[in-house]
């Protein structure tokens, strides 16, 4: 218990000096997310509107839970077709890790492509970025109220970035993509920042296999994912489909920087999907927290009925 009590002291110390400094660098968000080899548009805008469906996407994940301070992030977000052969989307993304939070509204838009062989989309958005310290800083028992360096910090910093990405779908099964976080980005006060930045992206391809007779369906994908100030990192996935995806169930493993091993489970009801996902690490941080949870919710609305090529994420 006493090695746990420091682990957590210099945790929360740590939490308040990453959020101190974040005013100084910008990392990406993106690196948050478990569950974007079954939605793509959580971190490839390409993938707006891609779906004949309209969707509502709810995602909440608890990272090392149990411990004290640990990141929990909650994501609202609507996608779907407007137009013939074009998408729009917006939502809302607000993370807290320890004392550093960040909270980002965004909306993005595509235009789409299609051949009898290939669907392939192109997304732009705009996004909004605040880091910044939650108010609750004063109460973890090492700051002083009134604390001058601290109050100046709550506001945080704020950004603007735009951000591309391209999603498609290729003979119905093979699926593809790219995605370029904050190809720009602007600071929006009028202080100097001496942050290091670099441009990063996230590829994805998958093949999906499907059994008429029984079905069962299969689809293995990879994630690369190497994203500014986050260390790079490789998803390996296996997702199932029972009962033409009425359920679902799938594993991950994840090499690279975070070593985690995950499984997930799924049911569509109507038009309402439901999906939960457990991680854990190999990494020794494991044996202090319990692991890390994601749910996700997806409801599908009003399918466009135009030529019935994607393959629909149900």
């Amino acid at each position: 218990m006493a090695l746990i009590s420091r682990i957590s002291l210099v945790a929360i110390f740590g939490f308040i000096f990453c959020g101190l400094n974040a005013q100084e660098r910008y990392f990406d968000e993106r690196y948050i997310y478990t569950q974007n080899y079954i939605n793509p548009y959580l971190t490839n805008v390409g993938a707006t509107g891609f779906s004949s469906y309209q969707q509502i996407l709810v995602n909440y994940r608890n990272k090392w839970s149990d411990f004290n301070g640990s990141p929990k992030t909650i994501t609202l977000s609507y996608n779907g077709p407007v137009a013939d052969r074009l998408g729009m989307g917006a939502g809302f993304m607000q993370d807290t890790y320890g004392s550093l939070r960040t909270s980002k509204g965004f909306i993005s838009f595509s235009y789409m492509i299609e051949s009898p062989t290939n669907k392939v989309s192109f997304g732009l958005s705009g996004e909004y970025i605040q880091h910044g310290l939650s108010s609750g800083i004063f109460n973890n028992g090492n700051t002083e109220p009134g604390d001058n360096t601290i109050i100046a910090r709550l506001d945080g910093t704020q950004f603007f970035d735009a951000s591309f990405g391209v999603y498609g779908l290729y003979d119905k099964k093979i699926s593809y993509g790219l995605s370029i976080p904050s190809i720009v980005s602007s600071r929006l006060d009028e202080s100097e920042s001496n942050a290091d930045r670099s441009l990063g992206f996230i590829f994805n391809l998958g093949y999906r296999m499907k059994s008429l007779s029984s079905g069962i369906s299969f689809e293995p994908s990879l994630w690369v994912k190497k994203l500014n100030l986050v260390p790079t990192h490789i998803d390996i996935n296996g997702k199932f489909g029972f009962l033409d995806d009425k359920f679902t169930g799938g594993l991950s493993y994840t090499i690279g920087a975070d070593k985690r091993l995950g499984f997930l489970l799924g049911v569509n009801i109507d038009a309402i999907n439901f999906y939960y996902s457990y991680n854990v690490s190999s990494l020794e941080f494991q044996d202090y927290n319990n692991g890390s949870h994601e749910l996700m919710m997806v409801l599908n609305l009003g399918e466009k009925k135009s030529k019935e090529f994607i393959m629909d994420p149900k």
